[in-house]
């Protein structure tokens, strides 16, 4: 055997980041499957309940499908619209192209 390392390149860096976006993405489906089998079991629970209303007539499943719907949509800014979420990354990107 012989001691050979890799000399990392430029494309290293871009390969990472790309790698952690695809990890961000997968991890965001994973997420929403996740939220809509459980959502769905809720609802379907509160279909099949005798009193499918509570106190102030509002389905008990709205809450806690807004609430979990809330970070839903978080995710899906980190993993799609915003994939550097690092700011201090940001940053730095900035201001290397404005020298």
């Amino acid at each position: 055997m012989s001691n050979f390392q890799r000399i990392p390149d430029a494309n290293d860096e871009k390969d990472k980041q790309l790698w952690e976006i695809a990890q961000k993405r997968a991890s965001f489906k994973q997420h929403l499957i996740t939220y809509l089998l459980v959502n769905s079991f809720l609802w379907i629970l509160w279909a099949i309940n005798g009193s499918p209303y509570y106190g102030g007539g509002v389905p008990w499943p709205v809450w806690p499908t807004l609430g979990w719907g809330i970070g839903i949509v978080s995710h899906f800014m980190g993993a799609y619209v915003y994939p550097k979420s690092n700011s201090v990354e940001r940053e730095y990107e900035k201001l290397k192209n404005k020298q």
